[in-house]
């Protein structure tokens, strides 16, 4: 099962040009990107798929998801939550999606019980450690959530798909293992 996992990072709305204006041109061309990319990895054997369920591009990615299961029924998903009270703060809207994702997912994981400096991190590290993969909606910058997950996920030698916000441009990093090795 392991093989056929991915697991999702990206921005949250504020670090796109659009923030929460998902009909804005630039919003929707990179929601289809995301959900050709996410139906292609079905497509191609991928069952299992794990998001942090932060706003923006893990909403989006699960979303596409859940569409793609309503005909693939053998698709699952995972949603991995740093603290139980992580969509306090959102708007009603954004938590009322949230909740219904919650109630669609086949598991729901807390990191963390309690928010903590470190839970969100936890979060990110655990969706790396249990996926084969990692599509990341990336904008390239060295800082933050969504920097230091792909960083990880080479360091753990996963395959990275990055989708980049900007040019729609999809970039496969495919890993190859060490000569040496068995």
């Amino acid at each position: 099962m392991f093989d056929k996992s991915c697991a999702f990072t990206g921005h949250r709305p504020q670090k796109f040009p659009w923030r929460y204006d998902e009909s804005a041109a630039g919003c929707v061309r990179l929601k289809a990107i995301l959900a050709k990319k996410i139906a292609e990895l079905a497509d191609t054997g991928t069952t299992t798929f794990l998001s942090g369920m932060a706003e923006g591009t893990d909403t989006w990615a699960t979303l596409a998801v859940l569409a793609l299961r309503e005909k693939n029924p053998a698709l699952r998903l995972h949603c991995i939550l740093p603290c139980k009270r992580q969509a306090d703060r959102w708007t009603a809207s954004a938590r009322a999606l949230y909740f219904s994702i919650l109630e669609q997912a086949d598991t729901v994981t807390y990191v963390s019980k309690d928010y903590h400096k470190g839970c969100m991190l936890e979060r990110n590290r655990y969706l790396v450690d249990h996926a084969a993969k990692l599509l990341a909606v990336y904008n390239g910058e060295r800082r933050g959530g969504t920097a230091m997950t792909v960083r990880y996920a080479r360091k753990m030698r996963r395959e990275v798909i990055i989708i980049d916000p900007s040019t729609g441009l999809v970039v496969h990093e495919k890993l190859l293992k060490n000569i040496s090795q068995p």
